[in-house]
């Protein structure tokens, strides 16, 4: 149960609420949002519920691939008590591209229970998953948006990263310590992807280990069923993320340079508004976390299925075009984002199967990328398979990954050259995965580097 002092901390400074009434919307955006779903959610997965199951076996050292194969063995679009589940690739692209449902799923809005959340929201954070985060809203805001995000991550601009990327993953292969112990996570695969997307929204060098603590701390926000302890640190790390983009964005104002967030600061839509700050440090803020969080998890999640596959690391070495593959392959196998879900906003059908207004659709990203109408035996880990790219680890629609490219580049490089320099690289035991149920990464990769 909650605390009227930890609540407190966690509320933000309101104007016109007191301490008290932060800690009673905070209690109720835990009960809402965490406590009161987690419950049902336990309790259904114990009736066999097969989407309740996948939520709660979601965290842990595997996947549940086999419960994913039940899911779609039980047809394109399951019905289960929870909501609409599907690991089906071709209703998982048709689910993402619909114009009937929207991103997010919400209470806002939903009777008594929705003007509750609505209450509890009004001290909440920023966060990734409520607006105007490009993650959280729609045309036209959502197109206005992502049109002015675009320009610096085309194919383009991520090929002049490049050089960028190999100096950065050079210099940190060249800090890493030789003939001992070293855990990849802390010192390559977490440093590598923030370094590059610090530089792109022009963060200077000595602030980006913090701006990956904030992320780190911010990871769980994706999640249902966190504690109240970890609630309350979570919104912690948010708030403080908000507070640093604030000054942030104060200095790019006052001297503003050639980044994103410089670009950002003074873009103009089509209409010629500027963005508000809302706007502007929720998609800044996004593609800080966005750009280096799930990069973390294809790095080290790269790495551990190339200990375990060593076969095929052996002939990525003998033959660097197989790189592209190796990314390509990691992605669909071991996806860094195992599930989304949306909300239908009308009455529609997908997949042929009525769903009706308001209703919650979850799609198991991880799990339509194991459908073996799309990908031959499905779980083999193979860096050639020609179909690898059909993956939809980078979502799919209107909602497509803007940093899909970098991510690809990040990814090609931090594992090419790690394991070029040292081919001999074995894992040792002590390997943690993340606790997270959304994102799918390791929090610790213990490697000797031979």
């Amino acid at each position: 149960m909650t605390t009227t002092s930890d609540s407190a901390r966690a509320g933000a400074a309101t104007p016109g609420v007191g301490r008290l009434g932060r800690g009673a919307r905070f209690a109720t955006r835990w009960g809402l949002g965490h406590a009161v779903p987690w419950t049902a959610i336990r309790a259904q997965a114990r009736g066999g519920d097969l989407h309740a199951a996948a939520l709660v076996r979601s965290t842990g050292s595997e996947t549940p691939v086999g419960l994913f194969d039940e899911i779609r063995a039980s047809g394109p679009l399951h019905r289960s008590r929870l909501s609409f589940i599907t690991a089906h690739h071709a209703t998982v692209k048709e689910v993402l591209a619909s114009p009937d449902v929207r991103a997010g799923v919400e209470l806002r809005g939903q009777g008594a229970l929705g003007r509750m959340s609505d209450w509890a929201q009004t001290t909440a954070p920023m966060s990734p998953i409520r607006p105007p985060s490009l993650l959280a809203i729609e045309p036209p805001d959502h197109t206005r948006l992502r049109r002015l995000v675009t320009r610096v991550f085309t194919a383009r601009a991520v090929q002049r990263l490049e050089t960028r990327t190999e100096e950065i993953a050079d210099r940190l292969l060249d800090d890493l310590p030789q003939g001992e112990p070293v855990d990849l996570v802390e010192r390559y695969c977490a440093r590598l992807p923030v370094r590059v997307i610090c530089e792109i929204l022009g963060v200077p060098e000595s602030e980006t280990e913090m701006v990956r603590g904030f992320g780190a701390g911010a990871a769980p926000s994706l999640d249902v069923g966190l504690g109240v302890t970890e609630l309350a640190r979570v919104e912690r790390s948010l708030r403080d993320f908000d507070a640093w983009l604030t000054q942030h964005l104060a200095r790019a104002r006052r001297r503003p340079g050639e980044d994103l967030f410089s670009q950002l600061a003074v873009a103009r839509d089509d209409e010629g508004a500027l963005l508000t700050d809302a706007e502007l440090k929720n998609t800044a803020g996004l593609v800080l976390a966005a750009g280096f969080e799930t990069t973390v998890n294809l790095i080290g999640n790269g790495i551990a299925l190339l200990e375990r596959h060593r076969d095929q690391r052996s002939r990525a070495l003998d033959d660097d075009s197989l790189w592209g593959g190796v990314v390509e392959e990691v992605l669909r196998y071991d996806p860094p984002v195992l599930l989304t879900g949306r909300t239908v906003v009308r009455d529609t059908q997908i997949a042929s199967v009525r769903v009706p207004r308001g209703s919650v659709v979850t799609v198991l990203l991880a799990g339509a990328n194991r459908d073996p109408d799309v990908f031959p035996d499905p779980h083999r880990f193979d860096i050639t398979r020609a179909e690898a790219h059909e993956h939809v680890s980078f979502s799919a629609g209107r909602h497509y990954c803007l940093g899909a490219a970098l991510a690809r580049m990040e990814g090609r490089v931090a594992l090419q050259r790690l394991h070029e320099r040292h081919p001999d690289l074995r894992l040792l035991p002590g390997a943690e995965r993340r606790p997270t149920r959304i994102l799918r990464g390791y929090r610790t990769l213990p490697a000797s580097l031979g």
